[in-house]
């Protein structure tokens, strides 16, 4: 079977959570956070990690990434967050030992407590014959859509919250970042990268765990989870 690669995304300075260390290598729990996101992905179902960093912090992430349980490496991002999932096909095309991956998963590190379940259902996802796949959640919040002449409220039946690892056939994400380049089109996942193409992305359940580590709450909110596991 065919080796399924995650690419990390690591390469955020993490201005709003604070601190004097990339957000990434922050710990909950005692450990980084990308080194959490990475276990997680392992039990799951990846067998490689290619984790993206901003340029210039490689060596600080290296030391981390030996304690990795699957086999994993840094390369350097870009400006925005689609320079550095295109910086990163790009290392994984060139790379034998990951070239031969069919499917390729982009997951922020940030997402670092993701269960296990729902990296598998990506991969199941996948391999069922999905193009790209992401987890959801419902929403909880009552929602308004805020214009200039007013805000009116937003059926949140009709809405879910995206979160990662989100899966996708290597080669149609590879086009999918080509043309949004191309396009000078900007996305905020690699989906809406995919649905420029026209494919269609299945929906999996998420899991409220999965939760972005963004400002200090988060991290409180981290470390709760993470002793409740314990």
């Amino acid at each position: 079977m065919e080796p399924v690669v995650a690419l990390v995304v690591a390469a955020g300075s993490g201005t709003r959570l604070g601190g004097n260390v990339p957000k990434a290598l922050r710990e909950v729990g005692g450990r980084p956070l990308v080194l959490r996101s990475i276990e997680a992905l392992a039990e799951g179902g990846v067998d490689r990690a290619l984790v993206v960093v901003a340029p210039g912090l490689e060596p600080a992430f290296e030391g981390v990434l030996a304690d990795a349980p699957v086999p994993s490496a840094c390369v350097a991002g870009g400006a925005e967050r689609q320079d550095s999932v295109r910086a990163g096909l790009a290392a994984i095309a060139g790379d034998p030992g990951l070239s031969r991956s069919v499917f390729v998963l982009v997951h922020d590190a940030a997402r670092a407590l993701v269960p296990a379940a729902v990296v598998r259902r990506v991969i199941d996802a996948l391999r069922a014959g999905a193009v790209g796949c992401i987890p959801v959640v419902p929403l909880v919040d009552t929602v308004r859509r805020v214009t200039p002449s007013g805000s009116t409220v937003v059926d949140r039946a009709e809405l879910c919250a995206v979160q990662t690892p989100q899966g996708f056939v290597r080669a149609r994400l590879e086009e999918a970042h080509r043309v949004v380049a191309e396009r000078g089109i900007a996305v905020t996942d690699d989906a809406a990268a995919l649905e420029v193409l026209g494919e269609t992305v299945a929906l999996v359940e998420g899991s409220r765990e999965a939760l972005k580590v963004t400002e200090p709450i988060d991290l409180m909110v981290a470390e709760a989870v993470v002793r409740s596991r314990s």
